[in-house]
């Protein structure tokens, strides 16, 4: 296996490469603005590092979300014209599991990203491995009854720490392909299905078509 990891349905826009047993190279950086601009270039440069050329990918892994619509899409297109150019699989991750996945908890958490609009896009697990329930968005004033105290993890539970009072400073922040890419790896061992490499969207996108605009018509 050489498992391609990219995900770039928050901030970070990151690459990783995995052999099956361990990750070979991973790169990111944080800018919620330039996800097309740094993707391609992210992928050179873990190829370079690794030692490998793209030709030699077996399988693609992306995160699906949730995340907002012109940044996740940005993967997701990048995933999938990979996998139709080398003929190989891509396997869709719940972006807020390879979070989960990085903080390597053994106890009962809340996985929570910057839904914007004053949200957050958030989820509870067992364990870094296993998630409790389906991810939602929501405005944190509303979850602060379900959330208070309790180990919290991502930019979301940062960003509204008077909600998330158990938030963990030293937690994982925003994706980490590395992580994905080890959580999918072992999924992918196991015999596991995973997800199908299409948009979790939990909100319709910023941009609409306006309801009532004006045509314009020739004199």
């Amino acid at each position: 296996m050489l498992l391609l990891a990219l995900d770039t349905a928050t901030p970070a826009v990151t690459v990783a490469l995995h052999d099956g047993s361990r990750v070979l190279a991973a790169a990111g950086e944080v800018d919620a603005r330039r996800h097309g601009e740094l993707l391609l270039p992210a992928v050179d440069r873990v190829l370079a590092e690794a030692g490998h050329q793209l030709a030699e990918v077996t399988d693609v892994v992306v995160g699906v979300g949730p995340g907002p619509y012109t940044g996740l899409r940005v993967g997701l297109v990048t995933a999938t014209t990979f996998g139709a150019a080398l003929g190989v699989p891509v396997h869709g991750l719940c972006s807020l599991d390879g979070i989960a996945h990085a903080s390597g908890l053994t106890e009962p958490f809340v996985v929570a990203t910057d839904a914007r609009r004053k949200e957050v896009y958030w989820a509870r697990y067992e364990d870094a491995g296993t998630r409790l329930t389906e991810p939602a968005v929501d405005r944190p004033a509303d979850l602060a009854e379900q959330v208070a105290g309790v180990p919290a993890v991502g930019a979301g539970a940062l960003l509204y720490d008077t909600v998330f009072t158990g938030v963990l400073r030293d937690g994982p922040v925003h994706q980490s392909a590395a992580a994905l890419a080890e959580l999918a790896a072992r999924k992918l061992a196991a015999g596991e299905e995973l997800l199908p490499p299409r948009p979790l969207y939990l909100r319709r996108p910023d941009a609409q078509v306006p309801a009532n605009y004006k045509v314009v018509t020739p004199r």
